[in-house]
């Protein structure tokens, strides 16, 4: 059975003869609709594409797949219309709170498998940087949100009636600049190796970080350069310009505009969550719609 995502993302080079140009239309990177296109050809058993400087193009065995499953799609996205006119879906409006990482790199694919799915549900879209996504649902200003935890770092309880559900959990890692001396070895680097060494210190004032930061400060890792900016682009940037190392979300090292060099620690126990908050059996028949879609989208986003 084909995955109808790789099936959208086959009509979509079909209709737009890139991968470049499909990717930006559906809200993905250029390198995950590939792997997605990949995927396919496995199932497929064919190769489906022709890549050249221009683009790509369907081979044969591609052009008859798009044809069969532009039909399927459209009986897909009939069949979403009618059952969300079955369960209410066929107006009203979904709030969604998320930061700045995820709002940029994971939801918007989400969204946009929404909104091909119910086109009369009005989207908001508000950054709340973590733990306010939280406050923000608790308080119904949205109707779920996405946020991140650290660790080491302790947690507080959510509010009552307030579910937190982890998502996606990924490794804190060193990013360097490229050609830094850190950054030769193939292993694991002990976090002792960060001893005296200088340090872009990411917003230490920010809950969600501040025992990542202790816990760094307790390696002896010295603080080189604070950088009081709860988004990580200015820390890349630093780290890039050879003012310091810095430990960050492995996503955010492999999607830096500026060059970095990246390297795992030991012990691994550096980590980040990206968890989706909702109000469990009280969400609306909308949220629970996307909630849906967001575990089955991040579960995606982890294996790529």
């Amino acid at each position: 059975m084909y995955d109808p995502t790789r099936l959208t993302a086959l009509v979509a080079v079909a209709e737009t003869g890139s991968i470049t140009r499909a990717a930006a239309h559906l809200g993905y990177t250029a390198p995950a609709l590939s792997q997605q296109l990949a995927k396919l050809e496995r199932e497929a058993g064919a190769a489906l594409l022709v890549r050249h400087h221009r683009g790509a193009r369907l081979t044969a065995a591609g052009e008859l797949l798009a044809g069969r499953a532009r039909r399927v799609l459209d009986e897909l996205d009939r069949a979403r219309h009618e059952l969300a006119q079955l369960a209410g879906l066929s107006g009203g409006r979904l709030r969604v709170g998320t930061f700045t990482t995820a709002g940029v790199h994971l939801l918007p694919p989400v969204l946009s498998a929404f909104r091909r799915a119910h086109p009369d549900v009005e989207l908001a879209v508000a950054e709340y940087e973590p733990p306010g996504g939280i406050a923000a649902v608790a308080a119904g200003e949205v109707d779920l949100a996405l946020t991140h935890a650290y660790e080491p770092a302790v947690a507080d309880p959510p509010p009552a009636g307030v579910t937190v559900e982890p998502l996606l959990v990924e490794e804190l890692v060193l990013a360097t600049a490229v050609g830094h001396r850190l950054a030769e070895g193939t292993g694991r680097l002990p976090v002792a190796e960060l001893a005296g060494r200088p340090l872009i210190s990411s917003a230490p004032a920010h809950p969600p970080r501040r025992g990542v930061e202790s816990a760094l400060a307790a390696a002896g890792a010295a603080p080189a350069v604070v950088c009081e900016s709860p988004g990580y682009a200015l820390v890349c940037a630093l780290v890039s310009a050879g003012l310091g190392v810095a430990v960050v979300p492995e996503m955010v090292a492999s999607l830096s505009a500026t060059p970095l060099a990246v390297r795992r620690l030991e012990p691994p126990d550096f980590r980040r969550t990206i968890s989706v908050v909702h109000r469990g059996d009280r969400a609306t028949a909308a949220a629970a719609t996307l909630l849906a879609l967001l575990r089955s989208g991040f579960g995606r986003a982890a294996a790529s």
